[in-house]
This record gives C-alpha cells, sequence and structure tokens, in this order.
C-alpha cells in the first residue's frame, strides 16, 4: 500500500481487509552520555514511524553494534532503555541482532498495525489545512550546545523529556479526531524538510508562521550563537529551490526550521475545525502543542517561512 516513491514514514502492507502491517527500522549514535536514556531515545524514535503511519506498534527487534571495549553494563542499560518504551507502547521486543562496531549504535525495527482505510500518509495535504506540530523542535542545537557545555542543564534535560516522550498520545489524538490529509513525524530532515516533503505529496505550498512554532528552550538564543549540528546545513541545502523566506525572518529561525530533530513529533495537516480538536484535546498534557501554518495552493515553492 505505501512504498517509498513519496518518502513516507514507513511501508505498509495490505495483509487482509481489516488489517495492514506497518514495517520501519531506524538506529543512530548516541546523542546524550548516559546509556539508558540513548536506549529510551532510540526506541522512541523508531516506534515513532508507526504512530506517524495512524499505526500502533506491535513488535520490534532490537539492532546493536557495540564496541567489545565498553562493559557488558552498558550495553544492558542500553537495552533496559529500549524496552522500557517499548513496553509504555504496548509493543513486545521479540528479539534482535547485535555487531561488534567501533561506534554504539542502536535502534529498533519495529511492525505495527493498522486499518488499511486509516492509514496515514506523508502526502494528501489540502488547501485549507492547518498545519499541527506535537513537539517544539531544536533537539539537534541543544545537543549540539550540550556537547560542548554550551547550554543549561535545565534547557538539555527539558530536550531529553521530550525525546523520550513517545508520540503515542499524539497520534491517538489525530486518530481520535479525524480527517487528517496529511501526517509525518519530524525527523532528521528538520520541519523544513518534512514540510517540503508533504507538499509536494500533495502538490501544495505549506506556509510556516515561524513566531507560532514551538522552540526548545534556549535553543533560539544557541541558534544565534552558532550552536547549528552540520545537518541542518544540509538539509538547507537540499530544499534551498523549494522554499522561500519572508523579509523579516531571521536566518537563526531558518535554522531552526532545518534543525534534525532526533525522536520528534507529529506534523499533521486537517480541517481548521480538527485540528483546534487535536489541540484542544493535547494542550493540558503537552502545553507545547500548536498550530503553526496552513496548506494554500500551489505557489512557486513548496514551503513558505513567514
Amino acid at each position: 500500500m505505501v512504498g517509498f516513491d513519496t518518502s513516507d514514514d514507513a511501508c505498509v502492507y495490505r495483509l487482509t481487509d481489516e488489517i495492514a502491517a506497518i514495517h520501519t527500522v531506524d538506529f543512530f549514535t548516541p546523542i546524550v552520555d548516559d546509556p539508558y536514556l540513548f536506549g529510551q531515545i532510540a526506541a522512541s524514535n523508531s516506534l515513532s514511524d508507526v504512530y506517524a503511519m495512524g499505526g500502533y506498534p506491535a513488535l520490534a527487534m532490537n539492532i546493536l553494534c557495540i564496541p567489545n571495549c565498553l562493559p557488558l553494563e552498558i550495553t544492558r542499560k542500553i537495552l533496559e532503555g529500549g524496552h522500557s518504551k517499548a513496553v509504555e507502547a504496548g509493543c513486545i521486543i521479540a528479539g534482535g541482532h547485535t555487531i561488534q562496531d567501533d561506534e554504539p549504535k542502536y535502534g529498533m525495527c519495529v511492525t505495527g498495525y493498522v486499518h488499511p482505510d486509516k492509514v496515514l500518509r506523508n502526502c494528501g495535504a489540502q488547501v485549507g489545512d492547518l498545519l499541527v506540530v506535537t513537539k517544539p523542535i531544536g533537539s539537534g542545537v541543544v545537543s549540539t550546545a550540550a556537547k560542548v557545555d554550551m547550554c543549561d542543564k535545565s534547557a538539555e534535560d527539558e530536550m531529553i523529556m521530550h525525546l523520550v516522550t513517545l508520540n503515542k498520545r499524539a497520534a491517538e489524538a489525530v486518530v481520535t479526531v479525524g480527517d487528517a490529509h496529511a501526517c509525518t513525524d519530524i525527523t532528521g530532515f528538520g520541519l523544513l524538510g518534512h514540510g517540503y516533503e508533504m507538499a509536494a505529496g500533495g502538490d501544495t505550498t505549506l506556509v510556516f508562521d515561524t513566531k507560532k512554532v514551538p522552540y526548545m528552550t534556549q535553543s533560539p538564543e544557541l541558534a544565534q550563537m552558532g550552536m547549528i549540528p552540520g545537518g541542518a546545513y544540509r538539509n538547507l541545502e537540499y530544499v534551498a529551490p523549494y522554499y522561500r523566506a519572508e523579509p523579516g525572518v531571521p536566518q537563526w529561525c531558518i535554522d531552526l526550521m532545518a534543525d534534525p530533530q532526533t525522536a520528534g513529533g507529529l506534523l499533521v495537516a486537517m480541517p481548521p475545525e480538527k485540528a483546534h480538536a487535536v489541540v484542544d484535546m493535547l494542550k493540558d498534557e503537552f502545553p507545547w502543542v500548536a498550530i503553526v501554518g496552513e496548506v494554500i495552493e500551489k505557489q512557486d515553492v513548496e514551503v513558505i517561512l513567514k
């Protein structure tokens, strides 16, 4: 049902008239020092693709690369962190594969399920839809600064809290409200890159109001200081022909829009009344959820920042 033609978050294979299987895989190197937290973040990131497709994760296989010089306790804590998020998601870890590598890497191959008629894709946004973002952006900037002790401990702790938060509750709200025309999770291509994919898939233009986009604590200040990860520059180079920023949008803001995210929130295109309903459903538990823009008829570019 869903392959790689629209750069969607996972593949979807119809099993029966009532059940479709969602398959996804993701793993990466540590962005925090604590191995348990690294395991939690990597698992949250891996599980996220299933939520972005409108499904629920059911089964996972661990993928672990580990240097033989590290104590077994480190390996155990990484796997325990991943297990804790799988349990929270209601997902069974049934095994996995481990190899020796020079640098630790961890993630999961996840299988989830969804009704074939309820699959959410990253294409299909319609003119008039509003854009909802369920987590603040800026994790790439904050983690870059944390590596060189340039951010407050409170900002780093807040970033970690966002990264270990599953998209389960946000996806449930989107599915419960219904009528989502497009959905994706915001990961390595940043809000700007994933917004481009959503617009290109629906032959529309997305307009982001950068003043309404939620940013992680201290990330605007850090971006202005130049704490920009290399991935953000690669993202900007990739989307350069497909976006424009209106006069007055500062460079630090553009950089944050391209900031590669880990275990980011959902970006959802929905009719206005549905978008407001999702925000109302989530705002008490997740006060940062926000309507950040709209979908308009196709312009000369796919994304406009204002």
